[in-house]
């Protein structure tokens, strides 16, 4: 009897199967979602065939680090690469292309600054919109701190190069630029002319003061800027053979003459450009002139960075 009642239940459940099968609204059903699963299968390969095929338009090639008859190095700078794969999670909500959420990679160039024969380094990527400040430092103490102030309370950080001798003698001050959480480079240690000194002699001025700096601040210290910009072609291979480069400026600005906060600020943001090294000392000029020189340069869209900032490969993307 049990199994006799299985079979009745069997062959009811098939049944009624069979006529829900058989129903039109049934049938009608399944067609419509199954449609609905290729349209939203179309939609999903044409916003990715949409993508592929405009990639092309939105990408840049690397630049490779070179040497220029002017510039000497010119960092090089990373090319853009479209990631179809995240640039397609970022519209499928939509389901429509749209250049505002394409998401890009980074192409590293193929010849870094590493590879290129000792030079000094006068600028950024002339593409990079940045800049950065170079303060000098040997003397100039009853500015220093305002100078700081200013940086701090306007989110800039800026490259401070110490001289040694001055950072043996104003240790609290060079831990406070390095707490500050700027960039430290060598500014020599007795500031000499570079130029007139022989290979031993600017070994030794670069390598004390690196000496002295790092026993100051505990940071190893990989720029070096020669005093008043003198040095000749044995002054950077020596920087080299530390494993430093040697910096200068594309802008100066000349404030050791003493000049007014207004002539100061035009005479830099009239020579102002993107990658430009920036010159200045802890001075009444430049002490007086930095804020309203800060909120001039990201005006016009630039951003203030560390050397070292300024000088990597890594392609800003707006």
């Amino acid at each position: 009897m049990r199994k006799l009642g299985q079979i009745v239940a069997f062959s009811a459940i098939a049944g009624i199967s069979w006529l829900l099968v058989q129903n039109p609204y049934v049938d009608l059903y399944v067609k419509s979602i199954t449609g609905q699963a290729v349209v939203a299968v179309k939609q999903g390969d044409s916003l990715m065939l949409d993508i592929e095929s405009k990639a092309k338009e939105f990408e840049i090639a690397p630049q490779d680090a070179r040497i220029d008859s002017i510039w000497k190095t010119v960092p090089g700078l990373n090319g853009l690469k479209v990631d179809v794969r995240e640039s397609y999670k970022a519209m499928k909500d939509k389901g429509i292309f749209n250049e505002k959420k394409l998401v890009f990679k980074q192409v590293s160039p193929s010849v870094h600054i590493s590879d290129l024969a000792p030079a000094p380094i006068y600028r950024a990527h002339p593409e990079k919109p940045v800049v950065s400040l170079l303060i000098n430092v040997a003397w100039g103490n009853e500015y220093l701190q305002d100078m700081l102030a200013i940086l701090k309370e306007n989110d800039v950080k800026a490259t401070f190069f110490l001289e040694g001798r001055w950072t043996k003698n104003n240790p609290e001050l060079a831990k406070m630029i390095e707490q500050g959480g700027h960039e430290i480079g060598n500014h020599s240690y007795t500031h000499p002319d570079m130029k007139s000194l022989t290979q031993t002699a600017a070994k030794n001025e670069i390598q004390k003061t690196n000496e002295v700096i790092e026993a100051v601040t505990d940071k190893k210290v990989k720029w070096f800027a020669p005093p008043s910009g003198s040095f000749r072609d044995e002054t950077v291979e020596v920087a080299k053979s530390l494993g430093m480069g040697t910096i200068l400026w594309s802008v100066d600005t000349i404030d050791w003459q003493k000049p007014s906060p207004d002539v100061l600020l035009n005479r830099v943001l009239s020579k102002v450009h993107s990658g430009a090294f920036i010159l200045m000392h802890p001075t009444d000029a430049s002490a007086s002139s930095l804020e309203v020189l800060i909120q001039q340069l990201k005006k016009k869209g630039l951003q203030i960075v560390t050397v070292s900032e300024a000088v990597d490969e890594r392609r800003m993307i707006q």
